[in-house]
């Protein structure tokens, strides 16, 4: 199981926000580059980089800061926020992106989806963020009436690569991931499962690693390796 180290950018800078609330952000460094190459350093495999503006706004907003951190990183890494057609999937690729992640796009635009994963077979992931099991787009600013369970099984038929689940009221509060959850989702497709959202220490890291028989492939930390509450270089040992 991989832990993928999270780099949301917004207005350039390094932040992480509390439950996706654009108003509650902490900025952990004016420099996104710097935190990229020292998660490197540090032995990540994989960088999750995304576009927090970008997500509100519908299109990319921090297409620079993302290519820099490209240029200066040899690690791959996937990239999201505001992707909804395929000029923006075919610049990220261009730049060097691994995988793309797409969000409301694919609640809105499934035949986009199928689309997309035929031309870049294995290098699109979709991003389910939900709230009571419920999904959440643009951004987190909307809620619908889609159940996560329900679209992961339509995106499984769309043939996309895997799936980011994101429980919202975990994220950026260090109460611990929604393990049910992630467990439910998981058994519910066949397709690779990427967790995020409450990881605040090392036992969390450990109860991830049991879902890796149900297809659990990897969880995504952000706050927690930012304050220190998880050790990263540790995290990647257990997790291996």
């Amino acid at each position: 199981m991989l832990v993928i180290p999270a780099i949301d950018i917004k207005g350039g800078k390094c932040v992480r926000l509390v439950q996706g609330k654009m108003d509650q952000e902490t900025v952990y460094s004016t420099n996104p580059v710097e935190v990229a190459k020292k998660w490197q350093s540090l032995g990540a495999e994989l960088l999750h980089i995304v576009d927090l503006d970008g997500a509100v706004a519908g299109e990319p907003k921090n297409m620079d800061a993302i290519e820099a951190i490209a240029d200066a990183i040899s690690i791959p890494f996937q990239v999201g926020g505001g992707i909804r057609d395929i000029e923006a999937i075919n610049l990220y690729l261009a730049m060097g992106a691994s995988r793309i992640i797409l969000g409301t796009a694919a609640l809105e635009k499934t035949w986009f989806v199928r689309d997309v994963c035929e031309q870049h077979h294995g290098q699109i992931l979709v991003g389910i963020d939900a709230r009571d099991g419920k999904v959440a787009i643009k951004g987190w600013e909307e809620l619908t009436n889609k159940a996560a369970i329900e679209l992961a099984k339509e995106l499984e038929d769309a043939g996309v690569a895997g799936i980011i689940y994101t429980d919202i009221s975990r994220d950026g509060m260090l109460k611990g991931p929604n393990i049910e959850g992630i467990k439910t989702l998981a058994q519910s497709v066949k397709i690779p499962i990427i967790a995020s959202g409450g990881v605040s220490n090392i036992e969390d890291i450990k109860r991830l690693k049991e879902l890796e028989s149900v297809g659990v492939v990897g969880v995504i930390t952000g706050k927690a390796i930012y304050t220190g509450a998880l050790n990263l270089t540790e995290a990647i040992k257990v997790a291996k």
